[in-house]
């Protein structure tokens, strides 16, 4: 239950999605902001608002005082409307499949049935058919992001080289930090007056927060970041998985200590250090050797009739029949086929979960019985384990991910921006 109700925070938390709106429409409600050709009314914003204040309550955020808060909360309602209504005039859809697929692998995912998944919502409050259509609209705008933003960003291999070179040798590569974050955003091509404007806000919540002020409510209050309204909080990452920015401050600070204003293009930047933790230099993995037989089903053979198939090949090599023959005449895995059923040495995470579940079950040298998953019917046999030093790879992986992370976000930040900019907004009476 306790992964559900952060998954709900999480959702709760992000500018992409209106989530858990009521379904029941007041006939006195009224419009608070008009978003191009929608509106944002009073009930929905209200309703937003005493769902985040309860979330970050459970959290132990303090909240900042109503009118700030709630200023916040509707511009990321703002931001939302604007998303989804790009994504409807460019005709962005998901199926019903797309969303109960989702919402069937969230059940899964915390060991319950789809009728105890829907009692665990109802019993917090939330309608089944409302946490299902803003499923929907969070992989909306998901997918207008990808073709937006993420899908334009590419990492070179000089990038690549020079992230690792940087961190590889430093002394506090692997370890770990805990940081709290507040933007104070700038317009694109911001004026001189627009930038000293930011940077005075900056520095008045600076010099609150070294007062004493509590740093997760000056985020929630003021920042322009999209972990406002997480209290700022960015997570455990290690200098690598830091922007340039940060990494060079954050390892010379004192835990608790505060920073900034911290230049950039996108504004000004106040960082907090929560904690940190030593890391281990090196990433060992226990890797599997493993080799399998597929069978998938088709238009001329049914999902029975190729366990069925798959049941008699796994009998023939019971009886004593060569495995790696019978992979190379029968299954459908062409690649792994070719290969006497080989998979090779399997990372942990490489295969489908369903495949990996079985897997995992089995001791060296034993075959599974049949099992399906979304390639259709298998049965593994595991032929070893070993522990896997994989550093360097694990570093590059690692190094392709941020960087790949970072640019989308700072991209995904000025489109945004410019997006907000260019929409028309007309803010209704708050009384």
């Amino acid at each position: 239950m306790r992964n559900i109700l952060l998954l709900i925070f999480s959702l709760l938390l992000l500018p992409t999605t209106a989530v858990f709106a009521k379904a029941d429409v007041v006939l006195l409600d009224k419009v608070v902001a008009v978003v191009d050709d929608d509106i944002i009314t009073q009930l929905e914003l209200q309703d937003r608002i005493k769902l985040i204040q309860q979330q970050l309550k459970q959290q132990g955020n303090r909240v900042p005082p109503i009118d700030i808060f709630r200023k916040q909360v509707l511009e990321r309602l703002i931001i939302e409307k604007l998303q989804l209504e790009m994504a409807k005039k460019t005709g962005v859809r998901v199926n019903d499949e797309t969303v109960n697929n989702v919402v069937a692998n969230i059940a899964r995912e915390n060991k319950l049935s789809m009728e105890q998944f829907r009692q665990v919502l109802q019993k917090e409050g939330y309608q089944f058919s409302d946490f299902r259509e803003n499923i929907r609209k969070e992989i909306i705008i998901s997918r207008l992001r990808k073709v937006r933003v993420a899908n334009k960003v590419n990492v070179s291999e000089q990038e690549i080289e020079n992230h690792i070179a940087r961190y590889k040798t430093s002394t506090s590569a692997n370890t770990k930090y805990l940081l709290k974050h507040i933007l104070i955003a700038t317009p694109e091509a911001a004026s001189s007056k627009q930038i000293e404007t930011a940077k005075n806000k900056a520095q008045k919540i600076v010099d609150d927060l070294k007062k004493g002020d509590d740093f997760s409510e000056k985020a929630i209050a003021h920042s322009d970041d999209e972990l406002a309204l997480k209290g700022g909080t960015m997570g455990w990452r290690t200098l690598a998985q830091l922007p340039n920015l940060f990494s060079s401050t954050v390892d010379s600070m004192a835990l608790k200590s505060v920073q900034g204003p911290l230049r950039s293009a996108s504004g000004f930047h106040i960082i907090k250090l929560e904690d940190k933790r030593s890391g281990n230099n090196k990433n060992i993995v226990k890797q599997t050797l493993a080799r399998h037989i597929l069978i998938r089903p088709t238009q001329v053979l049914s999902r029975e009739e190729a366990r069925s198939r798959l049941q008699g090949i796994l009998q023939r090599i019971k009886s004593g029949e060569d495995f790696a023959a019978l992979a190379q005449a029968s299954s459908d895995d062409k690649a792994s086929a070719a290969e006497g059923g080989s998979l090779g040495w399997v990372n942990p995470g490489t295969m489908v979960p369903a495949f990996e579940e079985e897997m995992n079950k089995l001791q060296p040298g034993e075959i599974s019985e049949p099992f399906l998953t979304q390639f259709g019917w298998h049965f593994v046999q595991v032929l070893s384990r070993r522990n896997h030093d994989n550093t360097d790879e694990f570093q590059r992986s690692q190094a392709i991910q941020f960087i790949r992370k970072n640019k989308t976000e700072e991209a995904t930040q000025d489109w945004l921006r410019r997006l907000r900019a260019e929409a028309y907004v007309d803010y209704r009476s708050n009384k």
